[in-house]
Parts: C-alpha cells; sequence; structure tokens
C-alpha cells in the first residue's frame, strides 16, 4: 500500500506525510513545477506543468489497494475504477456510488459558469477540517489493513 497525494494545492500533505510515517507507509507527493513543495519523510515526482500532467503520473503509479489524495473528481474516477482508495481533503471518500452524480456536478457547474453564472463560495478551511480529514484517513487506513 501507498499514500499518494495530488500536490497541486492540497491542503493535507504534511497530514498525509506524518500518518504514514506513522503506519510505516511510503507516501508519494505528485505536483507540476507550478506548485513546486519539497517535503521530508515523502518521495517527490515533479511533472511539467499543464493539463492532467500530475494526474497521468498518479494514475500510472497508483495501484488496487493504493490510497490516493486529491480534489479531482475526474481523476478520483479514473483511481476506483483501478480499485484504488480515493479521499479528498475533507476527508470525503469517493466511491463507485458517488463519483457519477459529483461528475455530473461538476459538469453542470462548468456549463453554469461557462454562459456567466457563478460557483458558490468555497469556506476557508479550519482546524476542524484537518481533524476530521486525518481522522477519516485514520479510519480508511484501519479498514483496509
Amino acid at each position: 500500500m501507498k499514500l499518494i497525494i495530488d500536490g497541486d494545492g492540497c491542503p493535507v500533505t504534511d497530514i498525509v506525510i506524518k500518518t504514514g510515517l506513522k503506519y510505516n507507509i511510503p507516501v508519494i507527493l505528485i505536483c507540476d513545477t507550478a506548485h513546486y513543495s519539497e517535503k521530508q519523510d515523502c518521495e517527490t515526482i515533479f511533472v511539467t506543468k499543464g493539463a492532467d500532467s500530475a494526474d497521468f503520473v498518479i494514475i500510472n503509479r497508483a495501484e488496487t489497494g493504493d490510497i490516493v489524495i486529491t480534489q479531482d473528481y475526474g481523476l478520483a474516477a479514473m483511481c476506483l475504477s483501478k480499485n484504488v482508495y480515493v479521499l479528498n481533503q475533507n476527508g470525503f471518500l469517493y466511491t463507485h456510488e458517488n463519483i457519477d452524480g459529483m461528475l455530473f456536478r461538476r459538469h453542470i457547474g462548468r456549463q453554469v459558469r461557462k454562459s456567466g453564472g457563478r460557483s458558490t463560495h468555497i469556506p476557508k478551511r479550519k482546524k476542524e477540517d484537518d481533524i476530521r480529514f486525518e481522522s477519516c484517513l485514520t479510519k480508511l487506513i484501519d479498514k483496509i489493513t
């Protein structure tokens, strides 16, 4: 098992690394050169800046039973097809049962923005969000090991 972080703007990287160390699980941080972030205690892979460049590296490295941390629904869907666990930065577990609805809502949101509409405001991250994420990640690891 590996913990793979979609590092492009991921607010929980340090929590994932700390949890990986606690459980002796290797952590891989993958990000493009626009999101340069060198961290201790994990393997860091930099990819060229470009649409979905980090996503393709992640999907090629992910194997059955790994855990990927991402907020990207498209990447989550690809990971699920490989029987990879996928968790977002708020501790929400993507599943085969919920991913289609999320992809559909993303599509509708793009259509609204394309026609001049606005998206809802995303609230600022709080300490409680980090606590919830860490708890969910720990419970998932305990469940699958």
